[in-house]
């Protein structure tokens, strides 16, 4: 795709004083002292920095003859000749990587790249380092886990703006940055960064713990603390995740244009399990369309946020906190994803079945939803005693 130029035009080339410079997208133009001008490359290309004088006005060059350098560079770079040996993998350290990493998964439209930027930049790059990428090994990561597992959780919002610091970090936290550490590695072979797995990455035993969910009480007095509190996106934020149990980032993505409530469904480009349409229901299909109705004509996003780069809102624990803490729950206990527990636990102890459960929650497999079908034993007797019911079976008399 042709870059767009903003700055580096004909206009403000022909207008440059003399020792000024224009940067974009790598090429310097510069004005030199006898009123040539200048046209220079600096780019990374596969790890490697490339700077090069292309030429000069006064010799017939362009700002396309930088810009055709660049691309020949890049696709040299692929097929493995910029200067290095044949066979030969460029040493990139895991911080190079990392940051290659998330630049290429943005290019290919990757899912999740907010949430792996965190884990890579919070956690993995500080203990990885600038260890060769080819050279973290398995005992490496064992050290990465049990130095995580001793590492209290923080919360970086707590009272007054201050971090509060909870017990020693989870294994699922923990399987969770070995996810990206293993995607990362996956993806460094796909493109030809390394010729194999340098490490075997072995998750941590994950405890079965109970699954906390709002009773029907606490919903009732959660919306309504959302109703009255000062951010006005607070509560449509967590009826659409009562009622629909889509993920906070799903949410906070949703556009204008993926509401559809004639249908009954908003489509989600970007799911955790890929491209899907989540069902929702008649009545918050009706609270969606006059919501939608009095945003500002123009705006694309259910949740704007004029300041933001992306021109949505992308982070709503504080008003959430305030809304639990309103409502008289623990904020402890009641966390973002506690909405997507509640409304799955719900549809489970209602009788749905646990594959049409699974298509309204977006998981991968039956055996993530199967979890929340232990929440409650009411549910499961109810059905034992409708098969208790349809069989009729009675005590036989005593002889």
């Amino acid at each position: 795709m042709a870059k767009t130029y903003t700055k580096l035009t004909r206009p403000a080339m022909r207008k440059l004083a003399t020792g000024g410079k224009i940067n974009e997208h790598g090429i310097t133009f510069e004005r030199l002292a006898n009123g040539d001008g200048v046209f220079i490359v600096n780019v990374m290309v596969d790890g490697q920095r490339i700077h090069r004088v292309i030429g000069r006005e006064s010799e017939g060059t362009t700002r396309t003859q930088a810009e055709e350098f660049i691309e020949k560079a890049r696709q040299d770079a692929k097929a493995g000749r910029l200067n290095l040996p044949k066979g030969r993998k460029l040493a990139l350290s895991f911080r190079e990587a990392a940051e290659k990493y998330i630049a290429k998964l943005e290019q290919e439209g990757g899912k999740d790249i907010e949430t792996k930027r965190y884990r890579l930049e919070q956690h993995l790059v500080p203990f990885f380092g600038d260890t060769p990428l080819s050279k973290i090994s398995s005992f490496d990561v064992e050290r990465y886990k049990k130095q995580r597992g001793t590492e209290p959780t923080m919360r970086p919002n707590g009272p007054g703006g201050k971090p509060v610091f909870g017990g020693p970090t989870k294994p699922a936290t923990i399987n969770r940055e070995l996810a990206v550490l293993s995607h990362l590695l996956n993806k460094a072979i796909e493109w030809g960064w390394l010729d194999h797995r340098p490490a075997t990455i072995k998750r941590l035993k994950e405890h079965a713990g109970r699954i906390t969910y709002l009773t029907v009480e606490q919903i009732d007095r959660l919306l309504k603390a959302a109703e009255g509190d000062q951010n006005r996106q607070i509560y449509p934020f967590i009826r659409i995740g009562l009622e629909t149990s889509m993920r906070k980032s799903e949410i906070l993505s949703i556009r204008r244009e993926h509401i559809d409530t004639q249908r009954l469904v908003i489509y989600i480009p970007k799911a955790k399990a890929g491209a899907r349409e989540q069902p929702i229901t008649k009545s918050l299909a009706d609270y969606l369309e006059n919501y939608v109705a009095s945003l500002q004509p123009g705006v694309a996003w259910l949740f704007p946020s004029m300041g933001a780069k992306e021109g949505r809102t992308v982070n709503l624990d504080k008003p959430f906190r305030r809304c639990v803490l309103a409502a008289g729950l623990d904020v402890k206990q009641v966390v973002r994803h506690t909405l997507r527990h509640t409304a799955i636990t719900h549809l489970v102890q209602a009788g749905v079945d646990l594959p049409t459960v699974k298509r309204i929650s977006g998981h991968k497999n039956l055996s993530m939803v199967e979890r929340y079908s232990h929440q409650n034993g009411a549910h499961i007797q109810a059905a034992m005693d409708k098969l208790e019911e349809r069989y009729g079976v009675k005590e036989p008399k005593a002889s």
